[in-house]
């Protein structure tokens, strides 16, 4: 028991109990949601797919810039774990590709499911059971937004919002363990 504990302690150490990514994940649904308003729900579907593939890197740089090293160590069996949540998110990504051919909003409810899912894996990586409910909300948001028919943009709003709110969650908690000053 102690060795997951240790694991979990160097991908918190690592990755600032990953609130980074959680954040900037948020604001990419947000400015996806605005580019479903401002141009289409088709653009707005490839920011999303594009501007997810920007949250780990993101996050890397802005854990740096917290101090945090951004890079689990090599030995950490978790890393695989996250590795394989990654490859298997990829792979429920393509579909949601193929299901926003027969609906635009589809893409967005199948990204809430899909996300949601990964979140939950989360509370394994960091030892922090607040990833279940992020990944239960969204999950829900999902499925929700596709049994009352909601259009893409409401969908979008709805998963930008649950992300930025337990994100900003994540990171008073991570500013009052750490004592670091910002924002």
């Amino acid at each position: 028991m102690e060795n997951i504990r240790l694991a979990q302690k160097n991908m918190n150490d690592a990755y600032s109990g990953g609130f980074a990514g959680v954040i900037i994940s948020g604001f990419i649904w947000l400015l996806s949601g605005l580019c479903a308003i401002y141009f289409t729900e088709e653009k707005a579907i490839w920011f999303l797919f594009f501007g997810g593939m920007l949250i780990h890197p993101l996050s890397i740089l802005f854990n740096k810039l917290l101090g945090a090293s951004g890079k689990h160590d090599d030995a950490n069996p978790l890393g695989k774990l996250a590795m394989e949540g990654t490859v298997f998110m990829i792979v429920c990504i393509a579909m949601a590709l193929v299901l926003s051919f027969q609906k635009t909003e589809w893409f967005f409810q199948a990204m809430m499911l899909i996300i949601g899912s990964r979140y939950l894996t989360f509370q394994t990586l960091y030892g922090n059971k607040v990833y279940w409910v992020l990944g239960i909300l969204l999950v829900m948001a999902g499925f929700s937004s596709f049994f009352l028919q909601l259009p893409a943009t409401i969908s979008i709003f709805i998963g930008a919002s649950i992300e930025l709110v337990i994100g900003i969650y994540f990171l008073r908690s991570f500013r009052s363990k750490s004592k670091v000053s910002f924002f």
